[in-house]
């Protein structure tokens, strides 16, 4: 048994209000993605400050899991924004990070374009 509806008719729908056209955003900075997740950005933030850290203090300030913090550092060497150097103390080993010259860079270009996009959603 099929069920009849009525037409809508055009004179019966409710009239809404047209939205207002969205203003176009110009010269959004394209960010770079690399840094742009959480957990990568305070891996730089916190080698731009430091001039080396420790895998254990990296793990300790991000506040992260030894899995996390090892996948995202690697994305940082692959991009060589960071450097990762591997020793042993005695015959506890060791792995310390350095930011590269080419990861204070982006991080610096990436800090520029959302100060830049800060001032523009701002009215600025």
């Amino acid at each position: 048994m099929a069920v009849r509806t009525k037409p809508v008719h055009a004179a019966t729908k409710k009239s809404r209000p047209h939205a207002p056209r969205p203003r176009p955003i110009e010269d959004l900075p394209d960010l770079d993605r690399t840094i742009h997740e959480r957990l990568r950005l305070g891996i730089v933030s916190a080698l731009a400050i430091n001039e080396s850290l420790s895998f254990n203090d990296l793990r300790r300030l991000l506040k992260t899991t030894d899995g996390n913090l090892s996948v995202h550092a690697r994305k940082l060497e692959d991009a060589r924004y960071i450097t990762c150097h591997k020793f042993f103390e005695g015959r506890i080993p060791r792995t310390e990070y350095r930011l590269t010259p080419s990861g204070r860079r982006a991080l610096e270009n990436y800090i520029t374009q959302m100060e830049h996009l800060i001032r523009r959603t701002r009215g600025g």
